[in-house]
């Protein structure tokens, strides 16, 4: 009882309980590591036999006191250097673990661990057990000479172990599946096992290096890897809010790479061929891809011919307008509406019209016989996939909220989207190369901009209701610009080159040089 009352009694054996656990680490981690290499099914049993020998490891040699103070007295020297059974066991214990350290740091470095889909890949159990045993001894010679030189009373020696190894047991699972979790934790301990290991061989040689200095370097290292964790837990939490189509493009995108492959380096006088590495993806294919990876994230309005550019039938018109119009079209599919366009009476086919026409039968019923598919400006492009194929080789027809059409939407309009423009026989390419830059139509979709231009990029953010290179244009100047002006817009100088009083017809776009100075 008296040994109970001696406050002194319970300051040293906390202390030492406290020493006893920041040495256990160092043996904890290794057993972590180790026994990741057997089957699931067998870890938590060679975990538990690891920390058991090692508990009664450190009992039996503090019960043996005497014979543990033998050990520190020299058996032999070599070149001035004087040997005893402890700096043997140092030494040896050294070796061991800068061997098995190394070793583990190869196999994870070159992704030589072993693999769940096979059998053969795990280590034997026994096998792993005998390291175990072997590190169990090292770790426990030192921290028995620690508790022998802190605290003269046995009982509060073998007090401390017992609770050390107990609170090691405790806490050894949840360290275990956290270290073998994080790669990058696992390579940290082997550094730090790396660390310990030299310690002991330069004890083993009479080199007494502070405990102090090495926990203080592995105390730092463990900040710097908590900050990384948060990082990345950070990250990971960001990533998932971020829909699995879009993180699925992203990647693909930067598989592609940033930048276009230049197939020829253009010089005034020597145009000289760059080889394209094999593999690599060719400008048509970049874009197509491109554009089928994009599509989800894109608007109808950035898709559909706009309102403004529809070729309309008005049935109220004389059966000779009707036709000189069908004929001076190359369309072969018109809305036939009644006095405006917003009145759609149907969808019908110029063959069919002119057949119409000329068996004198009313356009407006043969019209109404097939009906426009109407669809809503919000609708996502995946979405009207669908109802293009109901259509049948027609067209939908879009409209706002108070049913005013906005534009439409063919087939080719959604090929256009994903592999570029087909001009009509009636129409002049959108972008034309002019110079050092390109002419640029104000109706041109900002995605297919920036896909010609290979800009690296966004010209606009996913919340911006703009669809255009015009509606760029006056979203930038806050107003319709006038004809010569000139707007800045990263990493564009964009020049008006035709404007009327309500629309941008025309620009003019120069990419500026990249910040490393080259044509990308």
């Amino acid at each position: 009882m008296e040994l109970l009352m001696d406050p002194s009694i319970w300051v040293g054996l906390l202390t030492l309980v406290v020493l006893e656990i920041v040495l256990g680490i160092d043996n904890l981690v290794f057993i972590a590591i180790l026994a990741d290499k057997l089957p699931p099914k067998q870890r938590d049993k060679a975990r538990l036999i690891g920390l058991s020998l090692a508990l009664f490891m450190r009992l039996g040699l503090l019960s043996v006191i005497s014979w543990m103070v033998t050990l520190t007295q020299p058996l032999f020297s070599v070149m001035d250097y004087a040997f005893s059974g402890r700096d043997l066991i140092m030494l040896l214990g050294g070796i061991f673990l800068l061997f098995k350290a190394t070793t583990e740091l190869h196999e994870r470095l070159e992704n030589r661990q072993h693999d769940d889909r096979h059998g053969k890949g795990y280590a034997s159990f026994w096998v792993v057990v005998l390291q175990i045993v072997v590190l169990d001894a090292v770790f426990s010679l030192d921290a028995v000479i620690t508790a022998v030189g802190m605290v003269n009373h046995l009982p509060v020696m073998m007090a401390a172990v017992v609770i050390a190894m107990a609170v090691m047991l405790l806490a050894s699972k949840p360290l275990t599946n956290f270290v073998n979790q994080h790669p990058t934790v696992v390579v940290l301990c082997l550094s730090f096992l790396l660390m310990i290991g030299l310690s002991l061989v330069a004890e083993g040689f009479g080199f007494h290096i502070p405990k102090g200095y090495l926990y203080a370097a592995i105390g730092f290292s463990i900040i710097i890897e908590l900050f990384n964790q948060i990082a990345r837990r950070n990250f990971i939490r960001h990533q998932s809010n971020v829909p699995l189509r879009a993180r699925t493009a992203d990647a693909i995108l930067r598989l592609m790479g940033g930048r276009k492959q230049n197939v020829v380096q253009h010089d005034t006088e020597n145009p000289v061929a760059v080889p394209v590495p094999e593999g690599a993806f060719a400008d048509e294919e970049r874009y197509m891809i491109n554009g089928v990876l994009t599509l989800a994230s894109r608007s109808l309005r950035s898709i559909m011919t706009p309102r403004g550019e529809i070729s309309w039938v008005d049935a109220n018109l004389s059966v000779d307008e009707i036709r000189q119009q069908l004929l001076s079209s190359p369309h072969s599919l018109f809305p036939v509406c009644r006095g405006e366009l917003d009145e759609i009476i149907g969808i019908v086919r110029a063959k069919e019209m002119l057949v119409a026409l000329e068996s004198g039968e009313d356009v407006a019923a043969m019209a109404s016989a097939s009906p426009a598919i109407v669809v809503p400006e919000t609708l996502d492009p995946i979405n009207l996939l669908g109802v293009l194929r109901r259509a049948r080789g027609s067209f939908v027809i879009v409209t706002n909220e108070f049913g005013m059409v906005q534009g439409l939407v063919t087939p080719l309009d959604v090929l256009e989207a994903i592999a570029g423009e087909f001009p009509d026989a009636d129409e002049t390419p959108e972008i034309i190369a002019d110079g050092d830059g390109w002419l640029v139509k104000g109706s041109t979709d900002l995605h297919a901009l920036q896909q010609a231009l290979g800009l690296e990029t966004l010209l606009i953010g996913d919340d911006d209701d703009i669809a255009t290179v015009a509606g760029l244009v006056i979203a930038v100047n806050g107003h319709i610009p006038r004809a010569g002006d000139v707007l800045h817009v990263q990493p564009l100088d964009i020049t008006i080159v035709e404007v009327n009083a309500y629309r941008v017809d025309l620009v003019r776009v120069v990419k500026q040089p990249s910040i490393h100075g080259e044509d990308e």
